[in-house]
C-alpha cells in the first residue's frame, strides 16, 4: 500500500465490500479459494498451538504468497484486532518502472548520499516504524498479527525492506524506509516512513532503481494517493492489473538484496557513490 499514504479503515472496508459483489469468473473462484485454503490452515494451526501460545496464529506465509499472486492482501482494523479483512481494490495504483518521475531536487539528494541506503538490514524496524500512530492516522492497519505474518515472509525471502540511515547525535539511526512483498517479477510495496524530510522518497528512489537493475517488471502501490501520482503513478483496473500479473511469473535477474549488494560493488570498482549510480538510473526514467 506504500502508505506515508492516506488510509482510513473505512475506505478499506469499503473496496473489501465492493470486491466481495464482484461478477464471478475463474479467477475470482481462485481468490475465494485462497481465503478459504488459508482459513482451513488457520484451524489446522490452531489445534497444534499450545494453551499458552498467542492466537489466533501468524498468516501462513504460503497463503500470503498465494492472496497475492491472486490480487488480494490482508488488512486490519487496528493494532491490536486479531482478525484482518481480505481487500480487493475495484482500481490498483501501479509504478510503470520506466515513467518514475524523481524531481531534481531529489535526484541531487540521492547523488550526495545524504543517506546510508541499505536492504533487508532492519526489516523488524521499518515494518514496526510503518505501524506506529500518526497525526493524521491514530490508529493502524499494521496490526500485531500482520507483523508477525510478513516478519515470517521476510524470513522465507519473500518480504523486503529498504531502510534510510543518517547520523543523529553522531550515532546512526534509521529514519525512514518501506517494506513490501516479492515475489516472481513483482513488488507489492506496503507502507513507508519517514523520520526525516523526504527520506522515504529516497527509499522510494532506491527501489525503483534496485528493481530495474535486478529485473522486476511490476511494482504495485495498491492505493492511489497525490504524493504517488506526483511520482509516476497510475491506475489500472483490477482486471488490468491480474493481466499484469500473469504477464510477471518470471524470475528476475536478482533480489533486491543481490541487486543491492552488486551496485554496492559496481560503485567501489568506479570509484563513485553509490548515490550517484542511483540518481544516473532515475535520470533515465524521469
Amino acid at each position: 500500500m506504500l502508505y506515508q499514504l492516506s488510509y482510513a479503515p473505512a475506505r478499506g472496508k469499503a473496496l473489501y465490500r465492493q470486491a466481495r459483489h464482484m461478477a464471478t469468473s475463474i479467477a475470482r473462484q481462485i481468490r475465494i479459494g485462497c481465503i478459504c485454503a488459508w482459513i482451513l490452515a488457520s484451524k489446522a494451526c490452531y489445534a497444534a498451538i499450545p494453551m499458552h501460545s498467542p492466537f489466533p496464529p501468524p498468516i501462513p506465509a504460503e497463503m500470503l504468497l498465494l492472496a497475492y499472486r491472486s490480487g488480494i492482501f490482508p488488512m486490519a482494523d487496528r493494532r491490536d484486532d486479531p482478525e484482518v479483512f481480505w481487500v480487493e481494490p475495484k482500481e490498483r495504483a501501479i509504478i510503470p518502472l520506466d515513467r518514475f518521475r524523481a524531481s531534481k531536487s531529489l535526484r541531487k539528494l540521492i547523488s550526495k548520499d545524504v543517506f546510508r541506503v541499505s536492504v533487508d538490514e532492519a526489516f523488524d524496524e521499518v515494518i514496526k516504524a510503518c505501524a506506529q500512530p500518526r497525526e493524521d492516522h491514530p490508529e493502524s492497519w499494521i496490526s500485531e498479527r500482520i507483523i508477525a505474518s510478513y516478519r515470517q515472509l521476510h524470513r522465507a525471502g519473500h518480504a523486503h525492506s529498504v531502510e534510510c540511515w543518517a547520523m543523529e547525535d553522531g550515532t546512526e539511526k534509521l529514519v525512514g524506509g518501506l517494506y513490501g512483498v516479492s515475489f516472481d517479477q513483482v513488488f507489492c510495496g506496503e507502507s513507508m516512513f519517514s523520520h526525516s524530510s523526504n527520506a522515504s522518497k529516497v527509499a522510494l528512489g532506491w527501489l525503483v532503481s534496485l528493481m530495474n537493475a535486478a529485473g522486476y517488471r511490476l511494482l504495485d502501490c495498491q492505493f492511489m494517493t497525490d504524493h504517488l501520482r506526483s511520482m509516476g503513478a497510475v491506475e489500472i483496473t483490477q482486471k488490468q492489473y491480474l493481466e499484469a500479473l500473469a504477464h510477471c511469473g518470471g524470475s528476475p535477474f536478482a533480489t533486491l538484496p543481490k541487486a543491492h549488494e552488486t551496485l554496492l560493488s559496481d560503485a567501489e570498482r568506479g570509484h563513485s557513490s553509490p548515490g550517484k549510480l542511483i540518481a544516473q538510473s532515475l535520470t533515465q526514467t524521469s
